[in-house]
């Protein structure tokens, strides 16, 4: 499974990807984004991506060669996104039917987020395996591709649109720390990119277990503390009402007319 996350904010794109594959009952790790600045002031966007790894690599490396062969870099984002699902498209074409055939299903989702010499704004965008694509607005700020159940609560609880990219970094880390914990097909090193709106470049990093440690333990520590400081007598009034219920189905009398003890 993968662990992607893409969030936006006023200030800029996060993006976080877990680099663990699972190849039958091998563990391996390799990178899940790829990331693109381009020179005089184009622009720069990145690409997340889970699925096969198989197809992930092939429509990647069919869509680095149409980028190669351009005169000029993609002046919107929503054409990259364009170029983007036409290589999809095309790797389905080729590859989806002997797939099919040995009892995989052609899977690939990808987050595409940056801002390019000609857009307004920073967008970030997901692109199912048919090729569409949706635009991920201020509502809900952010996606997941991949395992999504057990970092959608923080996120969901606690980001905003308005929300500072330093906050949503953090928010990020808690929602990957969360996933990583609970699935045990996502795991670290983790990359993670940030983009600052009309910057025209991004900053990424490789971070390895140890360097976010401390983050990890605070997180765990602070949770707990927090449990212990909910008000007991807010349990002890669902406790009482437990009680209740309890009492009453021991009353409850059986077809011949007693009552059970």
């Amino acid at each position: 499974m993968t662990f992607c996350l893409g969030i936006t904010v006023e200030e800029g794109l996060v993006g976080i990807a877990d680099s663990r594959i699972m190849s039958g009952n091998e563990l391996t790790t390799a990178p899940k984004i790829n990331c693109y600045n381009f020179e005089n002031s184009y622009g720069a966007f990145f690409i997340m991506t889970s699925g096969l790894r198989s197809v992930r690599d092939k429509v990647m490396t069919y869509f680095d060669e149409k980028i190669l062969q351009m005169d000029e870099p993609f002046d919107k984002m929503y054409k990259a996104v364009n170029a983007l699902a036409e290589q999809i498209r095309a790797v389905a074409e080729e590859d989806k039917e002997h797939l099919k055939q040995s009892g995989l299903h052609f899977n690939i989702h990808a987050l595409m987020g940056g801002q390019l010499k000609n857009d307004a704004e920073h967008q970030l965008f997901l692109i199912y395996p048919e090729g569409n694509w949706v635009i991920i607005t201020q509502g809900t700020p952010y996606h997941i591709i991949g395992e999504r159940e057990y970092g959608k609560p923080v996120l969901d609880r606690t980001l905003k649109y308005t929300d500072k990219i330093g906050f949503a970094l953090k928010v990020g880390c808690l929602a990957f720390d969360s996933t990583r914990i609970s699935a045990s097909d996502v795991d670290f090193p983790v990359d993670v990119v940030l983009y600052y709106k009309d910057s025209n470049k991004l900053v990424e990093h490789r971070f390895e277990k140890e360097e976010l440690a401390e983050i990890s333990t605070w997180w765990q520590e602070k949770l707990r503390s927090l449990i212990y400081e909910l008000p007991a007598e807010m349990i002890d009034n669902i406790a009482s009402k437990l009680t209740k219920v309890q009492k009453k189905s021991r009353s409850v009398k059986t077809p011949s007319g007693s009552k059970t003890s």
